[in-house]
């Protein structure tokens, strides 16, 4: 089957200083800091990033200087919990720590003396003062306003994914400041330089500053539509979770996995979005099959070869489950609720033979019409060719070649290539699946193809 769409995610050279981002790591701090207290840091930080992103951003009405102020109480606690032992509220330590830094920005800056009147004010006299020790461990100082908890992480959602960020921008600021993740694992993810990351979120942030985004829900009216730049972060990211675009690896388990979190997120904080949970349904329908796609080795296995009693039963519930409520709330299916009901005819079949194709086949064409594109259409050629045969099929995928709009993609060769062989044309298959091999940047799933290639003999 062809690869899911998705904006292309090209290395680009860094042409700013990077952003402050202390990597947990040791190796790189002043003191020596103990593996617990690295652990712990990251544990809070990965699970609590966003809230605590969020809540500083609400306080401080600036989202650059809420990332960054976080970040420093990070690198703070590193030095801190290795000494003193983590406190007894971590995230509210965070907090404070981050609210005095933001606090003492404000001092040095001087112009802003009444937000910084409003930001000490919840402060207990004293704990203004520089050598103050951090108030978050005392119980009746609330790391955020609880009945504030979901606008500010959908705000933030929303600032992350605004439209002024290129895709690029979007999904490197969305993993970083809603994920939790650092600069490194994002540049592992997407097999780019960390400079790359670094200059990419640096300047996201200043073109959020420079376009006065502000740190709230867009109003209800422009909520929908910006809602979809949300959508298509979290997709091109599990995409490249689920068939990495180059490297050694056919999947990038931990990436995919970042996603289903968000969308869970997502579906927790909009549960009247139907395309929400279709997003999510699709991401659970396809990790389901993620233990039966590669072997002992990481070689890829075809969807005819996968031992389906691999595929995670939990996750096909869980997928089902969102495809039926996205379709109960009575809108129709969207783009992310259609590819959803594809994936679940695979979930619910038996085998390859036994898969409804016809349906898959209409629901392709339902979807080439609410979303037009190449790579659907190639998807529509495979279903066609499993429902109907390769010599209709292949009239679909000349068509596609004619116009050109995959040209410089593996996708269209390899696929050209399967129902050639079919047909018997053994010579113009394998020419088109060597193609494909050249064109194909990731190396697994090239090694299929080559091994497609010389099985034609």
């Amino acid at each position: 089957m062809a690869r899911a769409d998705r904006p292309a995610l090209m290395p680009e050279a860094a042409d700013g200083p990077p952003d402050h981002d202390p990597d947990l790591d040791p190796d790189h701090d002043p003191v020596r800091v103990p593996e617990s207290a690295r652990r712990a840091v990251e544990a809070v930080w990965r699970i609590e990033s966003a809230r605590i992103v969020a809540a500083l951003a609400r306080y401080t009405g600036d989202f650059e200087l809420a990332e960054d102020v976080a970040q420093e109480a990070l690198a703070e606690a590193l030095v801190s919990w290795s000494r003193d032992g983590e406190p007894a509220n971590p995230v509210g330590w965070l907090l404070a720590t981050a609210r005095r830094r933001a606090i003492d920005g404000f001092r040095r800056r001087s112009a802003l003396d009444r937000r910084y009147a409003v930001l000490a004010g919840p402060l207990a006299e004293g704990e203004a003062d520089a050598g103050a020790p951090p108030p978050g461990n005392r119980p009746d100082d609330p790391p955020w306003d609880p009945d504030r908890i979901e606008d500010d992480i959908l705000a933030l959602m929303f600032v992350a994914c605004h439209p002024v960020l290129s895709p690029e921008a979007r999904v490197a600021l969305t993993l970083r400041v809603v994920g939790g993740l650092t600069s490194e694992e994002i540049a592992r993810a997407f097999l780019v330089p960390v400079p790359t990351v670094q200059a990419r979120i640096t300047r996201a942030k200043k073109t959020i500053a420079a376009a006065g985004v502000p740190f709230e829900l867009p109003p209800p009216e422009e909520r929908r539509e910006r809602l979809g730049a949300v959508l298509s972060v979290l997709y091109v990211v599990f995409t490249e979770g689920s068939t990495a675009t180059a490297g050694d690896r056919l999947l990038r388990s931990d990436l995919a996995q970042e996603a289903i979190r968000l969308a869970r997120m997502l579906v927790a904080l909009l549960p009247g979005e139907p395309e929400v949970y279709g997003l999510l349904g699709l991401f659970e329908l396809t990790a389901a099959r993620f233990p039966a796609r590669t072997g002992p080795d990481g070689e890829p296995v075809l969807l005819e070869d996968q031992d389906r009693r691999r595929w995670d039963r939990s996750a096909i519930r869980r997928g089902l489950a969102a495809v039926g409520r996205a379709a109960g709330l009575g809108r129709g299916l969207g783009p992310y609720g259609l590819q959803a009901a594809i994936a679940g005819c695979h979930a619910s079949a038996a085998s390859v033979a036994e898969t409804d194709w016809d349906r898959i086949v209409l629901l392709y064409e339902a979807l080439g019409r609410v979303a037009p594109s190449p790579v659907v259409e190639l998807n529509r050629a495979v279903a066609v060719a499993m429902a109907s045969g390769p010599l209709p099929a292949l009239s679909l995928v000349d068509d596609l070649a004619v116009g050109g709009r995959l040209s410089g993609s593996h996708l269209l060769p390899s696929v050209r290539g399967e129902l050639l062989a079919r047909l018997g044309r053994t010579a113009e298959a394998r020419a088109e699946l060597e193609l494909a091999a050249r064109l194909c940047g990731n190396l697994r799933e090239r090694s299929v193809l080559l091994r497609k290639a010389a099985a034609l003999g």
